[in-house]
């Protein structure tokens, strides 16, 4: 029985200054979790509780699913990291340190290399596979910025699996598997959720999709199409390019001086107004505009060179889409020092005829899919004041390529079906990896086939953030009073507030709280003297526990009061009928 004058627990009024989500907010408030460095928390008695429920539903559904489980420390080697490329390749976001004789370590971001390697040492034969082996462990990412609270740090707790398979079709099955156990444990959170497709990046490998938790305040944006089952992270979202057009009866381009006109804004609306560029068949708009936005690709060797984004002006750049498609490479804006050592890039007024790599510039320049030969534009001519007018792309000027980096907006066309996409927003919980034979090959695992020739193995890798899993529940369940737990991970079933002085109401709720324990149900009573029943109430509201029972004046009419934390719902159960009446519900 947990008790509140023992248990190790202050709730706070106040919001900490430093919580941007209700989950962060809640959290600390409720005294579940509290900060001791930008990005790593500690858990307290009623958090841990919680953390832990969410660890043993995990590890449940993964044994059920027939997966075995193992531990790897979080202190590993740099050989196996320097072997796939990772070492480089995670940048600044890998703790790197070394020990007293000067030896490279890292602390474990995640841990595809020791699986790996652990498979290779057992086994040598295609009759030990399948095999798929997983760990629930803490891991280290070094986040330039976190936030959020445990939603992301620089320490968390995540179930990471790992599938060992001969050939693809045992993937296949193995990531089925692996996605069915997904479902079963969201479903069993309790949590609302979604599965998108998604982009790999880093981990590499083809296939891959996300579990999203929808929610207002989610870091992830998603797309959902209105006429079919389409979902997709916004980094996955394939844009439906245009057909490319013949060019031969266009006509040629202009260039025109187009003075104050640094911003889209502003040159459709010169171009509107002025008799000698408005159009006869409508008005100029953005989509009408080509905008060339440059960034700053820093490779994991430290090489670093600018690109050129080209796409229509109704659009922007959506740093995360491009992040991904560059993936392992890091990219920033362009700064003032960046178009100082750049002079042909005319900040404003950049237009496409210089750039691409085999352009004397030698700037790369790639263009969004709907940027196709035959479209025309209206852009910058590379001079202070002056766009080009009628450029066609093409004839007028070539690219490296095109790229997936221009923002996703409502209605846009759903690859799929042709309908209209809508966006929200939500948290990932999970990710699915088809990794194929990257780390096999990296590592050298291969196995015997039942030929006796050596085949390389094929891989899958599984993730679900246990830690970030606490906050994506209370993100979903929280109201206006404070944290709302489903019953399969509150840290107890019932929270029984003493609502009296006297001691026939203490020792009435003693005697209740003792009864529900023997009929296995866990319970917090709140048995504090000197404390008001308002402060007790405001706690038991803010704690979240599902069932509030209040033992109070009307236990002299031998009634207590029972609350639905989640509906709201109260009503008046007589004390002979308690234990029956709060343990049905099983």
């Amino acid at each position: 029985m947990l008790r509140m004058t023992k248990l190790f627990l202050r709730t706070l009024r106040e919001d900490p200054a430093d919580a941007e989500v209700p989950s962060h907010r809640l959290l600390v408030r409720a005294g579940y979790v509290r900060r001791i460095a930008p990005g790593v928390f500690s858990w307290l008695p009623l958090g841990y509780l919680v953390f832990r429920n969410v660890e043993r539903i995990v590890r449940e559904e993964m044994d059920a699913a027939g997966f075995q489980e193992v531990h790897f420390p979080a202190l590993l080697p740099r050989q196996p990291y320097e072997e796939t490329g990772r070492w480089s390749d995670y940048g600044d976001n890998l703790f790197r340190l070394a020990d007293r004789k000067g030896a490279d370590f890292l602390l474990g971001p995640t841990h595809e290399e020791m699986f790996t390697l652990m498979v290779k040492q057992e086994f040598s034969s295609y009759k030990d596979l399948p095999v798929s082996l997983y760990q629930i462990q803490t891991k280290y990412r070094d986040e330039a910025r976190p936030r959020a609270g445990i939603l992301r740090g620089r320490e968390f707790v995540m179930k990471d699996s790992y599938s060992f398979d001969v050939d693809d079709a045992g993937l296949q099955r193995s990531y089925d598997a692996h996605r069915e156990a997904y479902v079963r444990t969201f479903e069993r959170l309790g949590l609302d959720f979604v599965i998108v497709s998604a982009v790999s990046g880093a981990m590499g490998g083809s296939a891959s999709e996300e579990f999203l938790a929808p929610c207002e305040h989610g870091e992830d944006t998603f797309v959902r199409c209105a006429n079919c089952d389409y979902a997709a992270n916004t980094e996955a979202v394939v844009t439906q390019a245009p057909a490319a057009s013949e060019w031969s009866d266009l006509p040629e381009s202009f260039v025109a001086e187009t003075p104050g006109t640094e911003t889209i804004d502003s040159l459709v609306a010169l171009a509107n107004e002025r008799e000698d560029l408005r159009r006869l068949d409508r008005e100029w708009s953005a989509a009408d505009t080509l905008k060339n936005v440059v960034v700053v690709v820093t490779e994991p060797t430290g090489e670093a060179s600018p690109l050129v984004i080209g796409l229509p002006g109704d659009r922007d750049v959506d740093m995360k889409r491009l992040e991904a498609a560059l993936a392992p490479a890091e990219v920033r804006p362009a700064e003032e020092s960046d178009f100082a050592v750049y002079p042909d890039l005319v900040r404003g007024y950049i237009g496409p005829e210089i750039l691409g790599a085999k352009a004397p510039s030698g700037i790369r320049y790639l263009v969004d899919p709907r940027v196709v030969d035959g479209s025309t534009w209206v852009t910058g001519a590379n001079r202070h004041n002056h766009h080009v007018f009628g450029l066609v792309a093409g004839r007028d000027f070539t690219t490296d390529g095109t790229i997936e980096a221009a923002t996703v907006q409502v209605g846009d066309v759903c690859p799929r079906c042709g309908g209209a996409l809508d966006i929200q927003r939500g948290i990932e919980i999970g990710h699915i990896f088809q990794l194929g034979r990257k780390y096999a090959e990296a590592l050298d695992l291969q196995v015997l086939d039942e030929n006796g020739k050596l085949v390389t193995v094929t891989m899958g890798s599984y993730g679900i953030g246990v830690s970030r899993a606490v906050a994506a529940i209370a993100e979903q369940t929280f109201d206006e009073s404070g944290l709302c737990w489903p019953a399969t991970i509150a840290p107890a079933d019932i929270h029984i507030v003493v609502a009296g002085k006297n001691e026939q109401i203490t020792n009435g709720a003693e005697r209740l709280a003792e009864e529900l324990e023997v009929a296995g149900k866990r319970v917090l009573i709140d048995d504090r003297r000197g404390v008001s029943v308002g402060v007790k109430f405001n706690d038991a509201e803010l704690i979240g526990i599902p069932t509030i029972v209040i033992v109070g004046k009307a236990l002299a009419d031998g009634e207590i009061e029972v609350k639905d934390r989640k509906t709201g719902e109260r009503s008046r159960v007589a004390i002979g009928e308690a234990i029956p009446a709060l343990t049905t519900s099983d």
